[in-house]
């Protein structure tokens, strides 16, 4: 990107429909997971965005995780792709996404000290996170959905899925 140039998102909008490319962390605690929500969104979801044009899914979900969460994690591995066909709650679009999920590593940024809960920001957005327990992303409104189970029995190789919904 040149100097002066505004990084662009992999992501573009066609009547009511919308395409997303995505890169997300799966952070770890125990048996709990790092969950974001904001005020733009009434569910919980992972750290992450989207990915912009000639970035990398990893350089990707490390700069999220520095803006989103002012650390510099490590990626320990890719986890899934993964295709899905939704309709968001929250603008009515119909989205055809393509999300990587990596398994990151927190060790020595103190995410893990930093309490159940807590908040940062980011620009003018709040981020309120909080770490999940595995046995309670069944009851939450929590996406992705796969989760909700897959959580339990991370891939050891590189997995590509699709959720439709």
């Amino acid at each position: 990107m040149m100097k002066g140039e505004r990084a662009v998102d992999v992501s573009f909008a066609s009547g009511g429909e919308k395409f997303n490319y995505r890169a997300c962390g799966i952070f770890l605690s125990g048996e709990s997971i790092l969950a974001i929500r904001d005020e733009r969104s009434p569910c919980y979801t992972l750290p992450g965005g989207r990915v912009r044009l000639g970035e990398t899914a990893e350089a990707a979900v490390i700069r999220e995780a520095e803006e989103e969460l002012g650390i510099m994690p490590q990626i320990i591995r890719p986890l899934w792709l993964n295709q899905a066909f939704f309709t968001e709650d929250v603008n009515g679009l119909r989205y055809h996404e393509l999300c990587l999920y990596f398994l990151m590593d927190a060790a020595g940024t103190g995410l893990a000290g930093r309490g159940e809960t807590f908040t940062r920001r980011e620009g003018r957005k709040t981020h309120v996170f909080t770490w999940l327990p595995f046995d309670r992303l069944a009851s939450e409104y929590f996406y992705p959905r796969f989760l909700k189970t897959e959580i339990y029995d991370l891939p050891e190789r590189f997995t590509l899925r699709t959720e439709v919904e």
